[in-house]
Order: structure tokens, then sequence, then C-alpha cells
């Protein structure tokens, strides 16, 4: 095997842990594998199940996207119990590198290298060549990250952010009422409280309470394929909450490259998603409608398998 061969690539997200190996500098990614991370004690254990069942030898080096923020060696899951020592692992898989960065940061760098089938523009215009690129993302938690070009505007930096948990606000009547009825709940009313599976059902829970309905409790699978009007009200809440929060970091990062929607929950809503608020919300910035206007919005199709690819370019970014 080359030097820092063979890899492992994981993605660990709130609910699910997934894997896969690169043999060869610029090979493919071989063995893709997901597992429930309820599962499983610690990731150390998932990933020992991964390499026993795969029949793999321990890699000679390993890089994790993981759904936490990366402040040290010790890490801490935000909607998830595992926690480890990124030295610690390093030292129980005997590997000579050990990359750990946050999962949406992963996810951005895998983003110009999509496929045009894996992602679905969602209005806008055409890309900026070397502008920078805005990625949000609902699923277990809200994914924020980017990719911002260098001095000159040579290559493409991510960013390692927490921008899911930013407060949530808005101007309208029945959106605010709701969100005054998540801040009774929890305090301090984040992005992530309501765009993310939870947050699906505290946007249901609440949007029930302010018309006056009592309802018994819905995860977000039933509320995404529920035909009730609730259920479709809630949804569109979703999206045009979304919509709000996805301009605000396209107007900060200016990023003309286009925002990337991510995550497992929006690829399920198919052409929902596209005749939703999102693509009005997000341009509604008052003085920069026409700004956002331009800007192209696209929903990834497969972003668990694109996050292992950008764990695996974070590895070749640090390979010379």
């Amino acid at each position: 095997m080359s030097s820092g061969f063979p890899r492992l690539l994981a993605d660990v997200g709130g609910t699910n842990v997934r894997f896969a190996s690169q043999f060869l500098p610029e090979g493919p990614l071989l063995g893709m594998a997901s597992y429930a991370c309820a599962d499983f004690p610690g990731l150390w254990e998932a990933l020992q199940h991964h390499l026993l069942v795969q029949g793999l030898a321990r890699p000679r080096a390993c890089a994790i996207g993981i759904a936490t923020a990366i402040t040290g060696d010790q890490v801490q899951m935000t909607n998830h119990h595992w926690a480890f020592s990124i030295r610690a692992l390093q030292q129980a898989l005997a590997a000579e590198r050990l990359l750990v960065i946050n999962d949406f940061t992963a996810l951005a760098l895998s983003l110009p290298a999509l496929a045009p089938e894996a992602r679905r523009q969602v209005g806008g215009g055409a890309a900026v060549d070397g502008a920078p690129i805005g990625l949000v993302g609902p699923g277990t938690g809200l994914g924020v990250s980017g990719l911002l070009p260098g001095v000159g505007g040579t290559g493409l930096a991510p960013i390692g952010g927490e921008g899911g948990h930013v407060t949530l606000s808005s101007f309208e009547p029945e959106e605010d009422a709701v969100l005054k009825l998540l801040q009774r709940r929890f305090g301090h009313v984040s992005a992530e409280r309501a765009l993310s599976g939870p947050g699906l059902a505290n946007l249901y829970q609440a949007l029930a309470e302010v018309r006056g309905q009592a309802v018994p409790e819905r995860d977000a699978k039933s509320i995404t394929a529920g035909d009730d009007e609730l259920a479709r009200a809630t949804v569109e809440l979703f999206c045009s909450l979304l919509g709000n929060v996805a301009g605000n970091v396209a107007l900060t990062l200016g990023a003309r490259g286009g925002l990337y929607i991510g995550g497992g929950i929006v690829p399920r809503l198919g052409e929902r998603f596209d005749r939703s608020r999102f693509r009005e919300r997000f341009e509604a910035k008052g003085r920069f409608r026409d700004y956002l206007a331009a800007i192209p919005a696209y929903v990834v199709s497969a972003s668990d398998q694109a996050a292992l690819l950008g764990a695996c370019r974070a590895l070749d970014a640090g390979r010379h």
C-alpha cells in the first residue's frame, strides 16, 4: 500500500454513522456501510464492528466528520452521548494520521467535486466561479458551513462553525407566535430547535397550540409523510424558516457561488420543497432582494456519501 493508505473515512451524525474506505490515491470510496449510533456504546465500538464486518485491516489514515464543534482533544457530540479523546482514538487505531472535523466542514469540502446529478437547483441564476459557497443542512441537528476563497481568489477553504445555533426569528405573525411558544419551552430558540428532525416535531406541537388544537406527539418522518392539514402547514413553516436562515447565511458569506442544502430532510420533500415558500423567504431581505435572487440554491441528493468524500478531501489537503 502507498504511504497513508488504506484510509478509513467516517461521517458521524446524531442518528447514523457511515464508513467507507479508500485504498489508493485518488481511488474510489469502497465498502460504504451505515449503522445506527444507538446500537453501539461509542464510536470506537462502531468502528471496530465495521472493520470486522468488512474484513478490513487497521487503516493507516482516518478522517472523521462528526456532528459537533471540535475545540480540542475531547470530543462530545451535541445530539448524542458519544464522546472520545482524539489522541486516545488514534492510539487505539494505531493510525499514522487521524483527522477529526465537523461533519458539515467535511460536506462543504465535497461540494466542488459533486456530480451534476447529485444536486438539484431551486431558483436563482448561475453560480459565480470562485465565489464563496454557503451550506445549510437540517438532519438530526442543523449544520451550517461554507467555502471561502483564499487571498487573490485562489482555492476554497472550509468554515468550521456552529451556525445552527444562531437565534431564530421571524416577522410573520403566526411564525412569531410559534417561536414565542418555543422560547417559553427552551429559553433560547436556536435555528436548530425548529430546523431539524426534532425541530419539526417542536414546530408541529407549537403550531397546533397556536391554532388551538390538541394533538399527540409525532416524529419528523410522520410529519413529512402526513397528508393532514396541520402536518402540511408544519412542513410549509419549516421550509419558510429554512429560507430565512439560508438567506442569512448567503448574505453573511456573500455566497454567490451558490447556497447548498444538505442533510436528510429536504431531499425527502422533493418537489414539495421546490413549491414551498423557501425561495420567497430566501430572497426576502429588503434592499438585497435582487442580490439574493441571483444566487442559486441547490439541494444535495446524497449528502451522506458527499460527507465521506469531503472527509477524504480533508486528508488530501493535509497530505503535502
